[in-house]
């Protein structure tokens, strides 16, 4: 049996469309009645978030006084992880047939996330994603968890997840340096995905051990790897 821990925005759920309709919002609710702001159009917005341009940067890229672009930045803060903005999220091509599959082939599949309990079972429900992962196999934030920073965060789930999975050959596939973060402090090989909220060359710079473009080629690099190159199911 091999254990795949999959981040869940990034290599299964596009969150592209939720943080560009959550910046729209912020944007028009922080620029002055007459003041002529230039929105960004969501591939420019998309690549500045990918590159990690800061969200005050954002602001005053699309035309807000600094001090706005700081009101922009903590109303998006406040807003991007709201059930209404949640709906926005859809799987990325290829993800539940990936997930399908590696179930037919019998990796134990195992969820882990920065989301909190209420943000992961809306997209569960909503999407039908969680017959993929058994309860036990669901790592993510309590609803009332206070974060500090995502790479110390991340860790702490996996360390959690050590501690109450029975050892198994594991691998690790996300789309972040938290996800990164958590794999090299386990040990474990990790995937970073490009389909993601990070660019290439941002994961180059966070040195998972491979990159592929989505869960689709991660599954494949872990079955080649493993000596199971060849299977198909």
């Amino acid at each position: 049996m091999i254990r795949l821990i999959t981040d869940f925005d990034g290599p299964i759920m596009d969150v592209s469309e939720r943080y560009y309709r959550v910046y729209q919002y912020c944007l028009a609710a922080t620029r002055q009645p007459d003041q002529a702001v230039q929105t960004l159009s969501k591939k420019d917005f998309w690549r500045l978030k990918r590159s990690q341009v800061p969200e005050v940067e954002i602001g005053v890229f699309s035309g807000l006084e600094r001090e706005q672009a700081k009101a922009f930045a903590k109303l998006r803060k406040e807003t991007v992880h709201t059930i209404p903005y949640l709906r926005y999220d859809m799987p990325v091509p290829g993800a539940v047939e990936t997930l399908e599959r590696a179930q037919r082939l019998g990796f134990e599949l195992t969820v882990m996330t920065m989301r909190r309990v209420r943000e992961l079972d809306e997209a569960f429900e909503r999407c039908n994603l969680g017959r993929f992962f058994k309860p036990e196999r669901r790592f993510c934030l309590s609803d009332t968890y206070v974060k500090t920073v995502d790479v110390k965060d991340k860790p702490l789930l996996m360390q959690k997840a050590q501690a109450e999975l029975p050892p198994a050959p594991t691998w690790m596939v996300g789309d972040t340096e938290a996800d990164i973060a958590a794999a090299k402090s386990a040990g474990i090989p990790v995937i970073g995905v490009l389909s993601g909220i990070r660019d290439r060359q941002k994961l180059l710079d966070y040195e998972p051990d491979w990159i592929a473009s989505n869960l689709v080629e991660a599954l494949d690099i872990i079955l080649e790897n493993m000596g199971l190159g060849q299977v198909s199911a």
